[in-house]
């Protein structure tokens, strides 16, 4: 396994999604996730990544290799400084949508990772932790 050292995008325009995702699959891939579970991580972090670019004027991707006992894996966190989600359990059901699109990605997020976790406060922004293990 290769040491890998944390990475951070800011991300603010279109272009930096691609940057987010493609070193998402790439360290995933580093870690000796096979090729089906690096597609889901760069799945979710392309949703999250694409909500900071729709709801909120910039944000930041922070990809980390993590250990716990003896886990290896992966967490992903995704901070936006936007409006907030005023309800959250709201936005994590099905079929919710803020702003009139299908409203499947926070809930499939959760769905592709082994580990979800969501904060967020009105008018100061959103933070999303996702982990997953090889």
């Amino acid at each position: 396994m290769i040491q890998e050292k944390r990475s951070r995008i800011r991300i603010g325009r279109e272009a930096d999604t691609v940057r987010a995702i493609m070193e998402s699959k790439r360290m995933a891939h580093s870690l000796g996730f096979d090729d089906y579970h690096c597609q889901k991580i760069a799945t979710a972090v392309s949703e999250l990544v694409r909500n900071i670019i729709k709801y909120a004027d910039w944000g930041e991707v922070t990809i980390s290799p993590i250990t716990e006992a003896k886990k290896t894996g992966i967490e992903i966190t995704v901070q936006d400084r936007g409006s907030g989600i005023a309800d959250l359990d709201s936005a994590m059901q099905d079929d919710f949508s803020s702003s009139g699109t299908l409203g499947l990605g926070l809930p499939g997020v959760k769905r592709l990772m082994d580990e979800f976790a969501i904060s967020s406060e009105v008018d100061v922004g959103t933070q999303i932790i996702i982990r997953q293990w090889l």
